[in-house]
């Protein structure tokens, strides 16, 4: 089963620079924790305390994870996962 992610550029430094990685798992979580065996340190950017980071945004074919079952949200053959890191701030 392989599963397309996409990475955020402030990531990119745990996949050596790639935009774009493959992955396994029948859910999110199970995808993460195949991506940390090939990607040290990147699963506990994205996880905390088995749930989403507060300002990570997940995607999967372009539907808000958050929406659908969090970490648990089952995957399969050929979908897309996006990550994207929350965009806060600004000032007047």
């Amino acid at each position: 089963m392989a599963i397309e992610v996409r990475i955020p550029t402030i990531l990119r430094t745990y996949t050596d620079g790639e935009k774009a990685v493959t992955g396994e798992g029948a859910t999110l979580s199970e995808l993460f924790a195949d991506l940390e065996t090939r990607h040290k340190g990147i699963e506990e950017r994205i996880v905390e305390g088995g749930q989403l980071r507060r300002f990570v945004n997940v995607y999967l074919n372009d539907e808000d994870v958050r929406f659908i079952e969090g970490i648990a949200t089952p995957l399969k053959d050929g979908d897309s996962v996006t990550i994207l890191p929350a965009v806060a701030g600004g000032s007047k």
